[in-house]
């Protein structure tokens, strides 16, 4: 005990004493002493405890783990959300931030973000910083808790930075203890962070940031196609008039766009289009890729995320990853590279990609004739930032399947199955399987340009990460699809389901997934696919065509019909609420992106007439119909993250573990390197890469246009274009081979049956579609869609491929009206 206690107890002693008979006192000070010096050995026992409870703690946040946005408070609108969601939705975060912040803004949050980034002129470069790729420093926010009276002491910060030249001395700020401190520490070494109260050190900590750099590459459900930043708006009285002649009469009554417009296709008719982060691609802050990205920088507050986006809408893996794309929308400014390219030159930052002429190194022995004589931008080594996760959505378009998907949802009689689908070929059986058969080839070659162009290693292949496609009809158990009809696609007469014909599109979406999956195995890709089973009974069928139904979930589209719009005003139209559906139909398309062109592009450059009912046709098609909405975005986005974080946590959650590079995994946890890649030399790529790279770009001939297609395949010849602006001297289209004769399995709907082994990726992905779940039914009454309950035989025989249509060709009709009524 020491002395203070002595005389503590000494002095309560004598105050208790008074009072006490004489002969009293002598028992009661020996009981008295036991019962206090028990209770200061409590005392003292517990006093440390508090102490230590009480001990001032720094913490720390970087003020924007999410460089992409350019304001901060963007990023943190977006932190405070996850920050606000509960232990169930913390499940899927992304999701569930979606709904929060699209609960009360009518426009969706993107409208008001989407400007602000850095992304500029088909770079990602902007003034705030120097090198957005290679950051010097982060800010952070630091403050101080444990400290009582906080409001009424004053904390002096201090700093020592590690690695800092320009400041190695650091900063020291003075201000009360409740207020947060603004530091900017060094990357990658970071700053040794000290507080003191009165001249004594209190707490001290080593501020170190972790920045991972995320790349994305892909198509039309990586772009976040269907999900513009800004949508189109609707006048609450005006209507638009398309069309009163033949298969397009009675298209009236339709809703029409803001603004003094007085023409479809006039110039203020279109400044009011929807608006997207980069217009040509239909890229959008919606996309899962981003929203991936996105949420592995909110939720951890020490790690900020470096995110390179390029997904194109329409992208392919020659025509969009290896070769240059130019979008889906008539831009002035393009891609100008591709976005294997465009990916090494983010990469490179403020240093400078060479261009390499590739004539042997991707066509897999002829196998993809398209990438012969390529030009590819490599960023050299010595300046390449080392990419942490790569996230790929791809394939889809390499097989076709718009047009397969065009086969089952146009009418026979149709000008869009007569122009050829999507400006593009009806496909059926036998042009998808000789697509198909080729897909292995691409992605094969994919491999290889990843890791010998943008350097990611052999032996860490798992940082790939290629993301399945959701199931687009499938309903009940996933074993069900929807029925014929036309709900949800009344917009235009074109559009009539054909389950039997969708049928033959889903099953060759099942044979797509698996070969997804194999592919995956077989390089020790990490395989995304989880999201597929929360795709269940939310697809492109899920609402209701009858009175009584929210406007979110009514898939009608809104007509103005005798003075009275029907079944509600298009002004209140909400393109990011929440729905039943995770998919846009022709008519949501119609009223989200609503995209039309200028009335001088059609009948100069496709030379079609009418040209008013071919702006409502591009109004439903080429506005993102049978993509996911951003809810769906957000559920795959949810699946992404699952997989990145394992991912990251197994290399040390970034270069930032080591400045020179990844951190080194155990040997346990390194997969086998892929079959004859990593040992093998690949053609002409090391010869190249010790010269500075010419700018010369590939040559060659096309063969003539008159040139015999392979047999029972159709074939059209396209240029195809370098990232130098030559061609590649390839022909483009279906390519050669005869189709399989391989025939439909029964069941051709819902979950896939077993695959043969193979080999397995460090860490082997998950099946969900490969396990039906219970839906929870909708209370529906009888519609004009209904989900079929029967089991799903297989497809019949397809119908025959349609011939190929050359819009320049096209007979200009007569009768087209362009009315709007004021």
């Amino acid at each position: 005990m020491t002395s203070i206690s002595r005389r503590v107890l000494k002095g309560v002693r004598l105050r208790a004493a008074e009072g006490i008979p004489r002969a009293s006192r002598k028992a009661w000070s020996r009981t008295g002493v036991l019962f206090l010096s028990l209770a200061f050995v409590a005392m003292s026992l517990i006093a440390p405890n508090r102490a230590e409870a009480a001990s001032p703690v720094i913490t720390w946040k970087l003020e924007n783990p999410f460089r992409f946005f350019i304001d901060p408070h963007d990023t943190e609108a977006h932190r405070a959300t996850y920050r606000a969601l509960g232990p169930t939705e913390r499940a899927t975060p992304v999701l569930a931030a979606e709904h929060a912040l699209q609960s009360g803004d009518r426009d969706g949050w993107a409208a008001s973000m989407f400007r602000k980034t850095c992304w500029n002129n088909n770079r990602f470069k902007c003034d705030a910083y120097d090198d957005y790729i290679n950051p010097s420093n982060h800010a952070v926010i630091v403050e101080v808790t444990g400290v009582d009276d906080a409001s009424t002491l004053t904390c002096t910060w201090l700093t020592a930075p590690r690695g800092d030249s320009k400041n190695p001395r650091g900063d020291a700020i003075t201000q009360p203890c409740s207020e947060s401190a603004r530091f900017v520490v060094p990357y990658p070494g970071g700053a040794m962070v000290t507080v003191q109260i009165g001249g004594r050190e209190v707490s001290k900590t080593l501020i170190k940031v972790r920045d991972v750099l995320i790349a994305g590459m892909g198509d039309s459900f990586a772009s976040g196609e269907g999900n513009p930043d800004r949508a189109v708006r609707f006048s609450r009285e005006r209507t638009s008039d398309y069309s009163t002649i033949g298969l397009y009469s009675g298209l009236t009554g339709y809703p029409a766009r803001i603004g003094p417009w007085r023409d479809l296709g006039d110039k203020t008719f279109i400044k009011e289009n929807a608006r997207w982060l980069d217009q040509a691609c239909h890229r959008s802050l919606y996309s899962e890729q981003l929203r991936a990205a996105l949420q592995l920088a909110v939720e951890d507050p020490h790690r900020a995320v470096t995110f390179v986006g390029v997904s194109c809408a329409g992208a392919e893996i020659t025509d969009g990853l290896f070769l240059r794309y130019k979008g889906n929308e008539w831009v002035p400014n393009p891609p100008r590279l591709s976005q294997i390219s465009a990916v090494a030159e983010a990469q490179c930052g403020n240093n400078k990609t060479q261009p390499l002429d590739l004539p042997e190194a991707f066509h897999m022995n002829g196998q993809i004739p398209q990438l012969q004589n390529i030009v590819l931008r490599k960023c050299p080594q010595d300046d390449a930032r080392k990419i942490d996760l790569v996230l790929l959505s791809i394939g889809g378009n390499d097989i076709g399947f718009s047009r397969l998907l065009a086969n089952a949802v146009l009418s026979n009689v149709s000008l869009l199955r007569e122009l050829g689908g999507w400006l593009g070929q009806v496909h059926g059986e036998a042009e998808a399987s000789a697509e198909l058969a080729t897909l292995g080839a691409r992605y094969k070659s994919l491999n290889r340009a990843i890791h010998s162009i943008l350097y990611v290693p052999w032996q860490e292949s798992d940082r790939i990460l290629l993301v399945a496609y959701p199931g687009l009809a499938l309903e009940g158990d996933g074993s069900q699809m929807c029925g014929d009809g036309n709900s949800g696609m009344e917009v235009v007469p074109d559009f009539q389901l054909d389950r039997t014909k969708l049928k033959l599109g889903t099953w060759f979406a099942d044979k797509l997934h698996r070969l997804m999956r194999d592919t995956s195995y077989e390089f020790g890709w990490t395989f995304v696919e989880t999201h597929r089973r929360a795709f269940i009974g939310r697809g492109i069928c899920a609402g209701l065509s009858v009175e009584g139904v929210s406007e979110v979930d009514d898939l009608r589209l809104p007509r103005k019909i005798d003075g009275i719009w029907t079944p509600y005003n298009p002004a209140d139209y909400r393109a990011y609420a929440a729905r039943q559906r995770w998919f846009r139909t022709p008519n949501d398309a119609f009223m989200t992106g609503n995209f039309h062109v200028e009335a001088g592009l059609l009948t100069k450059v496709l030379r079609i007439e009418p040209f008013a009912p071919f702006q409502l046709i591009l109004a439903s098609t080429y506005s993102g119909a049978f993509h996911p909405t951003a809810e769906g975005q957000a559920a795959i986005a949810d699946a992404v993250v699952d997989k990145a974080r394992s991912v990251l946590a197994k290399y040390g959650a970034g270069p930032d573990a080591d400045p020179t590079g990844y951190a080194v995994p155990s040997p346990e946890d390194v997969p086998a390197p892929a079959a004859d890649e990593p040992d093998a030399q690949i053609p002409d790529i090391n010869s190249l890469l010790s010269k500075s790279g010419g700018e010369k770009g590939a040559t060659g001939t096309l063969p003539a246009a008159n040139a015999s297609p392979a047999a029972a395949v159709p074939a059209a010849v396209t240029p195809m274009t370098n990232d130098d602006g030559t061609e590649s001297g390839a022909t483009v289209g279906v390519t050669s081979g005869v189709p399989s004769d391989e025939q439909p399995p029964e069941a051709v709907v819902g979950p896939p049956p077993a695959e043969k082994a193979v080999v397995p990726s460090p860490s082997p992905p998950v099946d969900s579609s490969a396990t039906p779940i219970e839906i929870r039914p909708l209370n529906r009454e009888p519609q004009q869609t209904q989900t079929s309950t029967e089991p799903v035989p297989p497809p019949a025989s397809p119908p025959p491929a349609q011939e190929p249509f050359t819009p320049q060709r096209f007979a200009p009709a007569s009768g087209g009206t362009t009315n709007a009524t004021p």
